[in-house]
């Protein structure tokens, strides 16, 4: 069996996770049921105008609806026509390939979401071929809060911004799984074992590209990278950064006692 037998849209798990034998996780005291995931040829909840004329154009029911309400549906169209790709090209893989953090942005099966950062060096996101990134998790303070949004609900949104040299960014939409580092590489043996300070991915975040498409310049700020200092050594907790917004010890709702 392959892994892409299993991310494919007409297999796609409701839960966003990948088979048993590949996931790390303990889904079965979730109290979250499973939520259906439409294919992008579904019937739309909300009436989309472009629904009857093009059922298969990039977007959402309701960037549609703004765009109608707007008056904006041509140049949303030309953007669509010009830009939006269903997978990647060569330009894009190699864009990938110099990036050194992604925001990704993740929502659990009622839509609350959460967006987080990953950084590496260069390329540690691997474009696995024209349809498939991946990236890797490590280690980290335990909440799991994107995998456990991907856990419910696979859908992800991930963006790439060169700050340094072209000031440009690219977008990449899709459905994620979360396999194991032992599975991913036995398929991908050339996979890096192995990044800053010697950490080592536990799994890796597997993305079935639907959309890529750029994020323009006009607002893209100019920076220089710069050899920074990380103070390891110190009990100052500002300097760790561990607690750096001083929210250790503010009372929060779930310590409350009820009456």
């Amino acid at each position: 069996m392959t892994l892409w037998s299993a991310v494919t849209p007409d297999h796609i798990n409701p839960v966003g996770v990948a088979p048993d034998a590949m996931l790390d996780l303990e889904l079965s005291d979730s109290t979250t049921p499973p939520v259906p995931i439409p294919t992008r040829l579904s019937e739309p909840q909300l009436t989309d105008p472009f629904w009857q004329e093009s059922p298969t154009l990039p977007g959402s029911a309701g960037e549609h609806l703004l765009q109608s309400a707007y008056g904006t549906e041509k140049r949303a169209r030309r953007f669509y026509d010009d830009q939006v790709l269903d997978r990647l090209n060569d330009e894009m893989k190699e864009f990938i390939g110099r990036m050194e953090l992604a925001f990704v942005a993740t929502s659990d099966a009622r839509g609350e979401c959460d967006s987080s950062l990953r950084a590496g060096p260069p390329g540690f996101v691997e474009v696995l071929d024209d349809q498939h990134v991946c990236y890797p998790e490590y280690r980290g303070n335990g909440v799991m809060a994107s995998l456990g949004n991907i856990s419910e609900n696979p859908h992800v949104g991930i963006l790439l911004v060169d700050f340094v040299t072209d000031l440009i960014g690219l977008h990449l939409n899709g459905k994620a799984r979360i396999v194991e580092d032992a599975d991913l590489r036995g398929i991908y043996p050339a996979l890096p074992s192995e990044f800053d300070r010697g950490r080592t991915p536990e799994r890796w975040v597997v993305v079935q590209v639907e959309e890529a498409y750029i994020h323009c310049r006009k607002h893209i700020p100019r920076m220089m990278p710069v050899l920074r200092e990380r103070t390891w050594g110190t009990d100052d907790v500002k300097r760790k950064g561990g607690d750096y917004f001083s929210a250790k010890g503010m009372p929060r709702p779930w310590h409350e006692v009820s009456a």
